[in-house]
């Protein structure tokens, strides 16, 4: 008879939700990863019991805090796609996958696996990976592609870019833009 309740949070507990979840996103941006998540609680002004109640793992946490980025990602691969040229959509999807990773640290470490297991992550990851595969396949048969060039470059291009330090975000997103056009360089036959 329980279990038939509407599962609605109070008022209070959803404003600590969203205040967790913004503190996440937040020091999964500055800090990457490996943030504790005892210093999420604290920077949400809330206590690890209640973090723990609605994230019970740093893997149920990334996987909400990070839906958007996911969605972001997958826009830009679609918006890729869908260009005529295949090698200025691929271009295109560099470019803009470096400025979204440069704008988030922890995106980077999710995006390639860190929690390979996180359903929501993975099957929006599969679909930008599958979707980008295919750009790739188009941009190499017009020539424009390296022909050996294969998604695990893409990947690790990404774990490069993720690896950029800087004194701020700005500083960051400017060292991204100048590595995503060395490696457009690099991947052009």
């Amino acid at each position: 008879m329980i279990d038939d309740l509407p599962q609605t949070l109070r008022s209070d507990a959803l404003d600590n939700r969203e205040r967790i979840l913004d503190a996440a996103r937040a020091l999964f941006a500055t800090e990457g990863m490996d943030v504790p998540m005892r210093e999420i609680a604290r920077r949400a002004g809330v206590g690890p019991a209640t973090l723990y109640r609605r994230f019970p793992t740093k893997q149920a946490l990334a996987t909400e805090a990070f839906t958007e980025q996911m969605h972001a990602c997958n826009t830009i691969v679609e918006e890729g796609l869908a260009d005529p040229d295949p090698w200025h959509g691929l271009c295109l999807v560099i470019e803009k996958l470096c400025e979204l990773h440069a704008r988030n640290r922890g995106f980077t470490t999710a995006f390639t696996s860190a929690f390979p297991h996180a359903v929501d992550l993975a099957a929006g990851r599969e679909h930008a990976l599958t979707s980008l595969a295919e750009l790739a396949r188009r941009a190499k048969d017009t020539g424009h592609l390296r022909p050996d060039f294969v998604l695990d470059d893409l990947i690790l291009m990404l774990m490069a870019n993720g690896g950029l330090h800087a004194t701020s975000t700005n500083a960051r997103v400017a060292a991204s833009r100048r590595f995503a056009a060395l490696a457009i360089r690099a991947f052009q036959a």
